[in-house]
């Protein structure tokens, strides 16, 4: 095996054209871990941040960006793997806290998962980024539950697919927003119940005509800023709002006393420094509860591009542009 590889490395902060094919030292699997010969890595709006200098990878990780892979395993921690069910030539998908745009990544075991049956290589890798963070936040943090209704903040977004797609499979009515006639149709597509333009009508009144004022129990925020004034509004008594994002701005203003008189949960989370115990614990859950889901076809991956890893210049381009639905996902040359 050869002592480097090629990588996509951020050259300054900037917009797309910082990105560059290069070569970098191979890395090694640690105590724990595994080598992935990589198929295929997800962009996400988190390399966008790095990219741009508002997102740095935690401490000891590499600058590489790049947070989702999948690909084959050809080496590691033979004892961690084989209490996972794991082994050498393994296909399987791995969250990561950095250095996804590479031909070779190491990946904590816990945060493995295999690829599901019939799935390829290319779609696997759109999965772990964004199934995680649903996961966690819908889920988990905010105790969605069947009967209940979830609003989801730019529902043609990597999230906004998956999230829409998870919660009806568990039996919640979906709202979405979304930024064109087109995307909320894609939305509704996806099984969404309601989508609202957010662009031509006012989601606080359309919430409030969908639900007959009652409002909705678990809001999905990417937004933040002065959408959480107005996300407020849109609650029902005991509702909860989970942000994951600030695409809006870090500064809100909100009416307290309607968090009094609703009992509202304002709450958040970002996944990239949690432990990987934390993340491995989602894995599991993942596993026993989605994998069958993807492996039925009852939730799909939903890929707006697959460009090769080179362009990783024009994929964050497209992202930036914002008129993708799904995934974009780069393709490594002789995966």
């Amino acid at each position: 095996m050869s002592a480097s590889m090629q990588a996509i490395e951020i050259t300054s902060f900037g917009g797309p054209e910082v990105l560059r094919l290069t070569q970098r030292p191979m890395p090694v699997a640690a105590a724990g871990e595994v080598l992935l010969r990589v198929h295929a890595s997800g962009v996400n709006r988190p390399d966008l941040l790095q990219r741009a200098g508002g997102y740095p990878p935690p401490p000891g990780v590499s600058d590489i960006p790049g947070l989702e892979i999948a690909g084959e395993i050809v080496s590691g921690d033979v004892q961690a793997m084989a209490a996972a069910g794991l082994q050498v030539g393994d296909m399987v998908c791995a969250l990561v806290a950095g250095g996804g745009y590479a031909q070779f990544c190491a990946a904590p075991i816990p945060q493995c998962l295999p690829v599901p049956r019939g799935m390829t290589a290319v779609h696997a890798a759109s999965l772990p980024e964004t199934f995680f963070t649903v996961w966690s936040n819908v889920f988990d943090r905010g105790q969605l539950k069947a009967g209940e209704t979830l609003l989801i903040q730019g529902g043609t977004s990597g999230i906004g697919v998956t999230a829409i797609q998870l919660a009806k499979a568990f039996g919640a009515t979906v709202i979405t927003t979304a930024g064109s006639d087109e995307k909320c149709a894609a939305c509704i597509g996806l099984g969404a119940d309601h989508a609202i333009n957010y662009r031509t009508q006012d989601f606080v009144e359309e919430i409030a005509r969908i639900t007959a004022k009652r409002g909705v129990d678990v809001i999905l925020d990417m937004v933040a800023g002065d959408y959480l004034a107005r996300e407020v509004r849109c609650l029902a008594e005991d509702g909860r709002i989970v942000i994951i994002a600030v695409q809006g701005g870090i500064n809100s203003e909100v009416n307290a006393g309607l968090v009094l008189r609703k009992r509202l949960t304002i709450t958040g989370s970002t996944l990239r420094i949690r432990p990987i115990a934390f993340k491995g614990a989602i894995a599991t859950e993942l596993h026993a509860n989605v994998w069958p889901l993807l492996e039925s076809n009852t939730v799909r991956t939903v890929i707006h591009a697959v460009l090769p890893a080179a362009d990783a210049a024009a994929a964050h381009r497209m992202m930036d542009e914002g008129h993708h639905i799904g995934k974009v996902v780069l393709q490594w040359e002789g995966a």
